[in-house]
């Protein structure tokens, strides 16, 4: 299937991975790649020189096209561009929308610019900046998330902009592909139904937790950093809904402190990292804290197996997931659905006209 995601990217199929943090790695990144979709390996939790030795191990595992999520905020920004360039990665993803001047820089060095967004004044700003495609968030993804549907907030997108646009929030089958292509998208994205198959590397009872829950169990909530963000609902999430605020500084700052050992970040870049996702919003300052250190929340589930101790970031198709295929099998999966969709569809006959109804 050709689109234009596939003809910017040289990816075989319209289907992308998300930059999931701790779950993108090189194993899910390359056979994401070798199945003919476009893996985007996630870096904002590693360092300059894990992203490095990551992309070289993404090359060798596969020959396809791959790309490299980054946070368009961090103060090394410049320097994972560099090696983006350096190591010739096809595509830069951001979670956040890139200033010009990285859209620039990238784009000098001939690698495919695709920031996310969650609404279209975003969408028309990346795109007046250059930026070769976007990815569309409608609030049914997983993670830090928006209010509006994807059915909603995809075909404003697709109507206010020029170039390619990538949908995401809802996404995990064939007919979801055919339906994205109806409102006008160059292809899907997904997160969660990459993170919930056999090569993703995430713990055995992780996946377990996502597979029995269902769709009422998934949730939105601000307690975890201030921020709206889609995720499992755990005894954790409920016991941070419940904490006080000097509860919920003291666990900001356990996990803070982890993180920041875990990072090499010293106290006040940490900081200044929450404050930057705290400006505009009424933050408290244990969940500016918390903010700053999310990835560590997340680490414990997804890399730890700590479902008790953890954040399960999900998108709302977490309560309709009841496998673990391959990548390989689930895109050829996808990809034969889609096709299966497209043939049941009636052809209209051009001898037949359409007659205006009554007033």
């Amino acid at each position: 299937m050709r689109t234009a995601l596939t003809e910017l990217t040289g990816v075989r199929h319209p289907i992308v991975q998300t930059g999931m943090g701790w779950v993108a790695g090189p194993r899910l990144v390359s056979a994401t790649a070798n199945a003919g979709a476009l893996g985007i390996l996630a870096s904002a939790t590693m360092t300059a020189a894990e992203l490095r030795a990551a992309v070289r191990e993404v090359r060798s595992r596969t020959d396809r096209p791959f790309g490299v999520n980054l946070r368009a905020d961090a103060q090394d920004a410049h320097e994972r561009v560099r090696i983006i360039v350096d190591e010739g990665v096809r595509v830069a993803s951001f979670a956040l929308a890139p200033s010009r001047d990285l859209i620039a820089e990238l784009k000098d060095a001939g690698v495919v610019v695709i920031p996310s967004v969650g609404a279209r004044r975003h969408a028309e700003k990346v795109a007046a900046w250059g930026a070769d495609a976007v990815l569309v968030q409608g609030g049914e993804g997983g993670g830090h998330t928006g209010e509006v549907a994807t059915t909603v907030l995809l075909p404003q997108v697709v109507d206010a902009v020029g170039i390619p646009v990538i949908a995401a929030g809802g996404f995990r089958d064939g007919r979801g592909l055919v339906a994205a292509l109806a409102h006008g998208a160059a292809g899907v994205a997904m997160g969660t139904r990459f993170l919930l198959t056999s090569d993703s590397t995430v713990p055995d009872a992780v996946k377990a937790r996502y597979l029995a829950a269902g769709v009422k169990d998934v949730t939105v909530t601000t307690a975890v950093d201030g921020l709206p963000h889609r995720m499992l609902r755990t005894e954790l999430v409920a016991s941070l809904e419940r904490a006080g605020r000097v509860g919920g500084l003291a666990r900001a700052v356990r996990h803070a402190a982890g993180f920041r050992r875990l990072s090499g970040l010293s106290w006040p870049a940490m900081i200044r990292d929450g404050l930057a996702l705290r400006h505009g919003k009424d933050l408290s300052w244990s969940q500016v804290l918390l903010a700053a250190n999310t990835p560590m929340l997340l680490r414990a589930s997804m890399v730890e197996g700590r479902a008790d101790l953890g954040v399960m970031a999900a998108g709302q198709v977490a309560g309709v997931i009841e496998d673990l295929p391959s990548c390989e099998e689930l895109v050829a999966r996808i990809m034969a659905e889609a096709a299966d969709v497209l043939r049941a569809l009636p052809v209209p006959d051009p001898t037949v006209r359409s007659e205006p109804a009554n007033p």
